[in-house]
């Protein structure tokens, strides 16, 4: 842990760097499908901190290298955020990537441009003192994410053919660092009544009173899911409810609701999709699991089920102890493992591939798609020379 002092000089030395390469990407609106700019300064940025290698993918994930070694480390940042919400509800411009007070203030600096600023600051710390070790560390800043977690990663490793040994996520953790979270999956419940005259709806059959039937049964559902000691309980939330019928005089023939369901340990696709089905067989609810495809902002359509499973490192994993090592040589004080109670990009990365990732980023996830969402430059600078020692010692 002897570059620890020297890290920690060099990521204060770079502090305004870092704030002001983040307000850079603030200022920059990134809707998932519309990173391009966004992507264009990050490369410039990481080329411009003397990365050996700055690349595009065909999705449009922007690729940072440093290192030649065999074990593979990637950090992985998304950089689209979500829409503004009511302006009325910011004090300032969410646009601004305003630096004041000790705060970078806008849409994204915690959810998660945050992360991808104090990285490009990693990659100059370690271009200057220098890497000993057999590593090679890719800077991932990803797209997509809000809109379907995992996406970017699926395409990395399956048609990139990037396959890391370990991953940081730099997801807001209020700097703990984490190993896990809950999943999740978006189901759809259609309902298919019989119309008749609204005049005499004893002749037909009401998909929304079958609906609202199982919505209610949905909600007592809650009570029966699994608990996990470390992630805590599964849930399940009706978030929206659509209808229709062949006029506003006539019984419903259609209606469907979409469910938000998030899994703890132990739940599965199968298992969610069943108990579902348990609850709607008695209105002949047909269920399914969504798929996602869209066109990333280079023209490729790409796609997945919208099936996020749940992942959980051990406490006692190398990944995790070596996190706690890094923050316990830099900040001389015990790190917090936790876990996030939203999701990310690891339901691919772990959920799916089980490649070792944990999280540690800059900012609070209470205000991830809150309206004056901030981050505390202390925050991007602690976080770049995390990275970087954990970087020179996994």
């Amino acid at each position: 842990m002897g570059n620890a002092k020297k890290i920690l000089e060099l990521a204060e030395k770079y502090r305004d760097y870092t704030a002001e390469n983040l307000s850079k990407l603030i200022k920059i609106k990134s809707l998932s499908g519309g990173e391009k700019h966004v992507m264009l300064e990050l490369k410039r940025q990481m080329e411009e901190a003397g990365f050996d290698e700055v690349k595009i993918d065909g999705l449009g994930n922007v690729i940072g290298r440093i290192g030649n070694g065999k074990k593979i480390l990637a950090i992985d940042a998304h950089m689209d955020t979500v829409d503004m919400g009511n302006l009325k509800n910011w004090d300032f411009d969410p646009l601004s990537g305003d630096i004041i007070d000790g705060y970078v203030l806008g849409r994204g600096t915690v959810d998660q441009k945050g992360g991808a600023a104090s990285f490009v600051t990693t990659g100059r710390i370690l271009k200057e003192i220098g890497i000993d070790n057999d590593i090679t560390i890719y800077f991932v800043g990803s797209v997509m994410e809000e809109d379907c977690d995992g996406l970017c990663w699926k395409y990395i490793i399956e048609e990139g053919g990037l396959r890391p040994d370990f991953v940081i996520s730099t997801e807001p953790t209020a700097l703990n660092v984490y190993r896990g979270h809950r999943g999740r999956m978006e189901i759809n419940v259609e309902f298919r009544g019989i119309s008749s005259h609204g005049s005499a709806p004893e002749r037909g059959e009401n998909a929304i009173y079958m609906a609202s039937n199982a919505c209610l049964n949905v909600e007592k559902l809650n009570d029966n899911l699994k608990m996990d000691e470390f992630l805590g309980k599964g849930s399940v939330t009706i978030s929206e409810f659509v209808s229709d019928s062949p006029s506003l005089c006539a019984v419903s023939d259609y209606a469907k609701i979409h469910l938000d369901r998030r899994l703890t340990w132990g739940e599965t696709e199968e298992s969610a999709v069943k108990e579902i089905e348990e609850i709607v067989k008695d209105y002949n609810g047909i269920v399914s699991v969504l798929d996602y495809k869209e066109k990333a902002y280079t023209g490729l359509e790409y796609g997945m089920k919208k099936y996020y499973p749940t992942w959980k490192l051990p406490e006692d994993h190398i990944a995790v102890q070596r996190g706690a090592e890094t923050f316990k040589a830099l900040f001389d004080k015990d790190a917090i493992i936790d876990k996030w109670t939203f999701s990310t990009n690891g339901v691919t990365i772990n959920g799916i591939y089980n490649i070792p990732t944990i999280g540690f980023g800059p900012g609070n996830e209470a205000l991830a798609h809150a309206p004056n969402e901030k981050v505390k430059v202390q925050d991007l600078v602690d976080a770049s020379a995390f990275y970087a020692l954990y970087a020179l010692i996994i």
